[in-house]
């Protein structure tokens, strides 16, 4: 891992994007200039060299804990979730194809005429031929979040960190929306993440974060060129790591 400007500090990376940030300014959906905003980020991180796999969450169409599911049974409406995840997931490999960035979708749920069935080595293999890699439906069971099915399958291929993009610049020691003396940690280990409850991801993810050893960068997405400088060594955002 090297640090030095314009190269690759990350052989091989997990990006995780919620549903949430596709939307844009809208209440709903997909935003298709977001959408093509972050595939732009992503073509110039491939350009760069590093091998990048993709995890995105539902949360803008369908998610199973939210007002909408509740009545529901639980085990169906995370289904429900999954289901939004390949839609996400199809529209970020369109908007990829588009840009002439090679890519593959593979689901946890068998949907053979859509997509690929997830395939570790087969996944593995589409990153070292330079393909960009998208899974789809979280773990493929309930009661499981997308955070959860991020570190699974960045552990699984062997990737070199956790990049969780989201709305704010990093991790905070309380709300930066409602307290304006909230302070942003540079690093945090797993274990003050889990004690302080912190919110940065679910508790079983960051646990398996932790027993492999994976780490985890959080960062804002809306700031252009985050995603590069990041996977450039750029000490953006809030890194989880070991004690």
């Amino acid at each position: 891992m090297t640090t030095a400007s314009g190269v690759r500090a990350y052989r091989r990376v997990l990006l995780k994007l919620s549903g949430e940030a596709l939307m844009g300014s809208d209440a709903y959906g997909i935003n298709r200039e977001v959408l093509a905003r972050v595939a732009a980020e992503i073509k110039s991180v491939v350009a760069a060299g590093v091998q990048l796999a993709v995890v995105i969450g539902g949360g803008n169409i369908f998610r199973g804990i939210a007002p909408s599911a509740q009545g529901m049974d639980r085990a169906s409406a995370d289904y429900m979730g999954m289901l939004a995840t390949v839609m996400n997931s199809l529209a970020l490999q369109d908007a990829l194809e588009k840009q002439g960035v090679p890519v593959r979708v593979q689901s946890a749920l068998r949907i053979d005429q859509v997509v690929e069935p997830y395939v570790r080595r087969r996944a593995i293999r589409h990153l070292e031929q330079g393909r960009v890699m998208i899974f789809a439906a979280g773990t493929g069971n309930p009661f499981f979040t997308t955070d959860t099915a991020a570190t699974l399958r960045g552990a699984e291929i062997g990737a070199d960190v956790v990049l969780k993009a989201t709305k704010v610049d990093g991790v905070y020691d309380r709300d930066p929306v409602k307290h304006a003396d909230a302070r942003r940690y540079e690093t945090i280990s797993y274990g003050e993440v889990l004690e302080k409850r912190l919110g940065v991801m679910d508790a079983a993810s960051i646990a398996l974060c932790r027993d492999q050893n994976l780490p985890v960068r959080v960062f804002s997405i809306h700031q252009p060129g985050n995603l590069l400088r990041v996977c450039q060594g750029e000490n953006i955002g809030t890194l989880v790591k070991g004690d």
